[in-house]
């Protein structure tokens, strides 16, 4: 037996979905992703040159001029390119949230988001299943760079190291994923949504512990210090760190997934068409 949806005045299933019928939808959509980020082959090379950049040239050129102490989780004096490496890992996902974000405004536009919102799923399981899916996306371009990274040099102490940093890589990017889908939510142009990249994406990554540890910081900006304590993109890089070096950090841990779940639910809210900014703005 069915019912009508008031809002949208389509017909719904009233005893809901199969784990099998779930299952499929979600497949639908990780495949969608992932063929167009195949296609976008400019996507994947300037998610690649972007990091490479910072370890070949920022990171060459600073190798000699900035040592780094023997912090946790490090064990001895590591070198700069070495230390930068979780910070450009977490910039890869933080950049690729930004754009699979900015595709859904872009969807929106064109009206496929509004042929996916209308479905007969769950919204929150449709927006849930996106953001798995870009998060897919942004851990295989992490990997492609670690892969021209240990040719490099880079590497962590054990081959573990790479099986190990999976799950943090997980999180972060659902973290990451989660925001810029809230991000798209209040964005009604996709011209305007640049402009917000910038105040998002570079203050994150600037005012972290990407670049430089937060005792650095501390001697030269204590107000700055503490901008960075609070930002969850240094505790998405810290969290990538000791995982790569298998260990785990758990005040990291339990901010990236509160601020995942806090995000995520004010995407949801927002993208509802009852309660969130799309019925505001008349869409």
């Amino acid at each position: 037996m069915t019912a009508t949806t008031p809002e949208l005045g389509r017909p719904a299933i009233a005893r809901g979905f199969t784990s099998a019928q779930y299952w499929i939808c979600l497949q639908g959509i990780v495949w969608r992703e992932s063929l167009r980020f195949l296609h976008q082959r400019e996507r994947f090379i300037s998610a690649l040159v972007r990091p490479l950049v910072w370890l070949f040239i920022f990171a060459a050129g600073f190798r000699s001029v900035l040592g780094v102490s023997i912090i946790p989780p490090y064990q001895t004096y590591i070198l700069y390119p070495v230390y930068i490496t979780p910070g450009l890992m977490a910039m890869i996902q933080l950049f690729n949230g930004m754009q699979s974000s900015l595709s859904m405004v872009y969807d929106r536009e064109l009206g496929n988001m509004r042929t996916l919102l209308v479905s007969p799923f769950p919204r929150w399981y449709l927006l849930t299943s996106k953001l798995l899916a870009g998060t897919v996306v942004s851990i295989l371009q992490v990997y492609a760079y670690l892969i021209v990274a240990y040719f490099w040099g880079i590497e962590p102490p054990s081959l573990w190291g790479y099986a190990t940093v999976f799950p943090a890589l997980v999180l972060s990017g659902l973290m990451f994923g989660a925001l810029g889908m809230l991000l798209s939510s209040l964005i009604k142009q996709l011209e305007n949504f640049a402009g917000v990249m910038n105040f998002v994406i570079f203050p994150m990554f600037f005012a972290s512990s990407a670049l430089y540890p937060l005792w650095r910081v501390q001697q030269g900006s204590p107000w700055l210090a503490t901008v960075c304590w609070f930002n969850p993109f240094t505790h998405a890089v810290e969290l990538i760190r000791f995982a790569f070096w298998q260990q785990i950090t758990p005040l990291s841990l339990a901010v990236c997934l509160g601020c995942t779940l806090l995000f995520l639910a004010a995407a949801i809210i927002a993208y509802d068409p009852a309660r969130g900014m799309l019925i505001r703005r008349g869409e």
